[in-house]
């Protein structure tokens, strides 16, 4: 099972290398407001998780993570299931 902060260095290392982003990644970062991914950064930022974790996250999943640590939250609590 994944930590909350494993999957924010995941999530921070994804934004440096897939998003060319060099600004700090916060959990308090609105994904969408504050660090500004369209469809394709958020799809992104999803695959690579999904590939480092191996979870699958659905559009459902996006309904409740509106912050980098909402989603470092529900990608930590999905590795926990998928075990």
């Amino acid at each position: 099972m994944a930590t909350e902060l494993e999957v924010l260095e995941v999530i921070r290392s994804i934004a440096r290398t897939e998003l060319e982003m060099e600004r700090p990644i916060t959990p308090e970062d609105d994904l969408l407001r504050d660090l500004a991914l369209d469809s394709l950064g958020l799809t992104v930022l999803a695959v690579g998780l999904e590939n480092r974790f191996r979870v699958k996250l659905s559009e459902e999943d996006a309904a409740g993570v509106q912050t980098v640590g909402d989603l470092a939250r529900h990608v930590a609590g999905r590795t926990g299931e998928a075990r």
